[in-house]
């Protein structure tokens, strides 16, 4: 997970702060000290790093801090802000014309920064808000980059325009505007050819572009990963091309963190999303409030909240809701639960955006074969079986295991859980709150 090793670090340091009843000028140095050489390590631009200190130290060493009754806490919330401000202080959004206009989005990026995936994610997350893009195959040069294309815009829903490895990106550009226009696309997405370093040709093919057709965002796809070199590649890119804003991709990954906290700041282009996971849906709006949270521990309740809301039936989450109330509740219902939760990304990516709870799962690992073993249990039933569970008779448990690739008293065990937790349900039925949305501890 993304920070990790630098969250832990904060975390020590702010720790130390906390247990201090006064402070004064020496303890606010030296934890700021130890700032700094954590977001060294995090591979943090040197300069970035310079003036954030310097930053805090001026807010952190006033008499308002000083004479605090908390003053570590003061300076925990200075550092936030500073951190805030850094990776650019509020959400920015991607410039879109009017829907009656088309708007053209170059997107551009080193090899492996995994611009095509992440083009593809965009186009899907466009046309989730009413917008109708149209994909297009620029990069002529990598073998099955054209065939990506054509397999991720599919997953998406989204069209894809492609002429194919012969013809020159310009004039593959210039066609797909005629085709949008004749098929009423209101966002065209070039998706361009990468390198495995800057270069002269890459940087003069992205011009010829944009000297052919009118890009409205040059968006640079970079990979968290790199660190200092996502940094440096932003700058190049920016200098040469010039861009409109960034996505990091494989924030979800073992990353230090360095380029998010960096590439605001050293290139002046917003960072607009951020590539959270592999899934075609795993593309984030960039909060540098949350982002902040998460790097100095304290969880991404939001984001977590965003997830649920878009990623659970609001229906089926009120029918359970009831159903619990009545102590309704039978494994068909327990199975929705269990697939809604998947599809926000299991329970170690949402235990991670608790508060105090993500940075002390650090190399834990969250095991979600249990759960895995459960689903496939309950898959094995019949539909009269899931709905009435008190008819499962000894053979229908052979059954129900074999099926699952499981043994007997694990179908056992599910059962006698399962009636543990109704005979729970029948015991709170009544109280005050239960039945309500997420009453019952679910992840609705």
């Amino acid at each position: 997970m993304a920070f990790e090793s630098l969250s832990d670090k904060l975390q020590n340091i702010f720790k130390n702060l906390r247990g201090k009843g006064r402070l004064s000028e020496a303890d606010v140095k030296v934890a700021l000290k130890e700032v700094k050489m954590a977001l060294l390590e995090a591979d943090v631009n040197f300069k970035v790093v310079k003036q954030f200190i310097k930053s805090v130290e001026e807010r952190a060493i006033g008499q308002e801090v000083m004479n605090s009754l908390t003053p570590g806490q003061m300076v925990i919330k200075i550092v936030n802000e500073e951190m805030i401000n850094l990776m650019g202080g509020t959400v920015a959004e991607l410039q879109l014309r009017h829907p009656s206009e088309i708007t053209v989005i170059m997107m551009a990026g080193l090899q492996g920064a995994g611009k095509t995936t992440t083009t593809a994610k965009l186009a899907g997350k466009l046309k989730s808000t009413g917008r109708r893009p149209l994909l297009v195959a620029c990069d002529v040069y990598r073998p099955a980059a054209i065939e990506q294309l054509k397999v991720n815009g599919e997953k998406q829903g989204v069209p894809v325009f492609s002429m194919g490895n012969q013809e020159s990106p310009v004039n593959i550009a210039k066609a797909a505007m005629k085709h949008a226009e004749a098929n009423h696309n209101n966002v065209v997405i070039l998706d361009t050819a990468g390198r495995l370093h800057v270069d002269e040709d890459m940087m003069t093919e992205l011009q010829n572009i944009k000297a052919a057709v009118t890009v409205h965002q040059t968006i640079l796809v970079v990979d968290a990963m790199t660190g200092q070199d996502a940094v440096n590649a932003a700058s190049s890119f920016n200098e040469m091309v010039g861009i409109d804003g960034v996505i990091l991709t494989k924030l979800d990954g073992d990353t230090r963190g360095g380029a998010a906290i960096s590439i605001r700041h050293v290139t002046g282009k917003p960072i607009l999303y951020a590539g959270m996971g592999e899934k075609l849906s795993d593309l984030e709006l960039f909060y540098p409030d949350r982002m902040a949270s998460r790097i100095l521990g304290m969880g991404d309740i939001l984001t977590l909240i965003e997830k649920a809301g878009e990623q659970i039936d609001e229906e089926k989450s009120m029918d359970l809701a009831r159903k619990m109330s009545k102590n309704e509740f039978d494994f068909n219902d327990f199975l929705d639960s269990m697939q809604q939760m998947k599809k926000m990304g299991g329970i170690g990516d949402i235990l991670g955006m608790l508060p105090g709870v993500g940075n002390k799962l650090k190399g834990q690992e969250i095991d979600d074969k249990p759960l895995k073993k459960v689903e496939a249990m309950i898959l094995s039933m019949t539909p009269k079986e899931r709905a009435n569970p008190k008819i499962i008779n000894p053979s229908r448990k052979i059954r129900i295991a074999k099926g699952a690739g499981v043994q007997v008293q694990d179908v056992n065990r599910l059962l006698k859980q399962f009636d543990q937790m109704k005979q729970m349900m029948k015991q709170m039925k009544g109280r005050k709150g239960f039945g309500k949305r997420g009453g019952f501890g679910f992840p609705f």
